[in-house]
């Protein structure tokens, strides 16, 4: 739980450090927020407001998610919130699907961690959002594997894959592709595997009108609900309306470029 100094006796808002702030502001790749009890934002970086759309942190300081994200985002933003200050611990790298600015849809993990006052109380909290964009050395070992293993996800994600079988197809054990594919690319296999069937997913919502059942079948999943639930826990959409959502947004770009 972290404690930050100089915080209002009431926990509404507090300093975050100057320095932390400015690092922060340095990191084109991190979306960095810091609310109150009550989902007010109290501090915010670059990316963060150009994620809102908003054209300064004068425009989002002191708003809520609500302010600026469709209903189903601010809720699921609302409920993980409640989450930290109900538990009183950290959530560690939750895999999220983010449309960013540019409207191109972008894998993020996001951290949110309790900050507390001297006597304890939680007061509000930070949150850290890392677009996961990686390179690494191509003569590295691990990065071998690790291509090997992406390789295998992208070829056959539409199929049953466990976690031996990819590391057999990487050429090492269990735990090394654990570690390997986490420090390559910042989540771990299954994560990854998730990633690419939602993926091909969003490509066939918003491309064909191939019926939503055949598209979970399609790419991997157990069945519709199994895809549903999965989508809609990473996306904060479900693939109706992330379907509906696409159209409308390609038919708003051709209205633009006519």
């Amino acid at each position: 739980m972290v404690g930050l100094p100089n915080k209002h006796a009431d926990g509404a808002l507090w300093d975050c450090q100057p320095e932390l702030v400015g690092l922060l502001e340095t990191l084109v790749n991190v979306i960095f927020c810091a609310k109150d009890r009550e989902g007010r934002y109290v501090e915010v970086n670059s990316a963060f407001v150009r994620r809102t759309g908003r054209r300064s942190k004068r425009e989002v300081i002191g708003t809520t998610a609500a302010d600026h994200f469709r209903p189903e985002l601010a809720e699921r933003y609302d409920e993980q919130d409640r989450e930290v200050f109900d538990s009183g611990a950290p959530l560690h790298d939750r895999l999220e699907l983010i449309r960013r600015p540019d409207r191109r849809l972008g894998w993020y993990l996001t951290t949110k961690i309790p900050v507390a006052d001297a006597d304890g109380h939680i007061v509000g909290l930070v949150s850290v959002s890392r677009d996961l964009v990686t390179v690494a050395p191509e003569d590295d070992e691990r990065f071998a594997s690790v291509s090997a293993f992406v390789e295998r996800c992208a070829e056959g994600f539409d199929g049953p894959l466990r976690l031996a079988d990819l590391a057999g197809h990487a050429g090492c054990t269990e735990n090394q592709l654990e570690r390997r594919v986490k420090r390559v690319l910042g989540v771990s296999p299954m994560q990854h595997l998730l990633r690419v069937r939602v993926e091909a997913a969003t490509r066939l919502l918003a491309e064909t009108d191939v019926p939503i059942a055949e598209v979970a079948t399609r790419c991997g999943f157990y069945d519709q609900p199994d895809f549903t639930r999965r989508f809609a826990r990473l996306t904060n959409t479900t693939p109706a309306q992330f379907r509906d959502d696409a159209r409308a947004s390609d038919a708003a770009g051709r209205v633009g470029r006519g």
